[in-house]
């Protein structure tokens, strides 16, 4: 699966010299983020305009009609930018880590009610905008860096920010979970 600067998302298979299908064609807004959900079976991406979008994988296109997959659940998540997201336990709760206008930073979303009544919580952190998330299911935590280094690490089970670390000069790019969730490591822009 790849994302580009284009706003394009398109599939390609091992042993195919073309893409397999075009989920998002060129002209829209920079894809900043794509995952896949633990299963496989389905895939979201966030993009610079603040927006996600969820879709299935196992759609493919038609070379005849030429008819693109339509996500099947969009909205936008932060009024701002959304930088990355992670699925949670399933795929029906997503966090989401961007720049709104309230600071309301680093959001948790529960995908099965309308989007108008979707967001579970709010956490008000990385008052620059968030910049990166992991999530560790074994103890329910929720770790995103900010624009300004800092690492923030959020209790889902009480839905509250444990530590707040300053762990870099520059905003943290990357953040990685160890198997066993014993340790976590930030990257940062520099």
């Amino acid at each position: 699966l790849t994302g580009a600067q284009d706003g394009s998302v398109r599939m390609f298979e091992w042993g195919h010299a073309q893409q397999i299908t075009c989920f998002r064609s060129g002209g829209n807004s920079r894809v900043t983020r794509m995952r896949f959900n633990y299963q496989g079976n389905k895939f979201g991406i966030v993009d610079a305009d603040g927006y996600i979008s969820l879709y299935q994988t196992n759609w493919k296109c038609c070379p005849l009609t030429g008819t693109s997959p339509k996500p099947y659940l969009t909205w936008q998540c932060h009024n701002k930018t959304a930088n990355d997201f992670v699925f949670i336990s399933s795929s029906s709760l997503i966090a989401t880590a961007g720049l709104s206008s309230d600071n309301r930073n680093i959001c948790l979303w529960d995908t099965l009610v309308s989007p108008t009544n979707s967001l579970v919580h709010a956490f008000i952190c990385h008052d620059s905008g968030a910049t990166v998330l992991a999530y560790a299911p074994k103890h329910q935590l929720l770790i995103s860096g900010g624009r300004k280094g800092f690492t923030c690490v959020i209790d889902l089970r009480q839905k509250q920010q444990q530590q707040l670390l300053q762990s870099h000069d520059s905003p943290v790019k990357a953040i990685a979970v160890d198997p066993t969730e014993e340790y976590f490591v930030t990257g940062s822009a520099e």
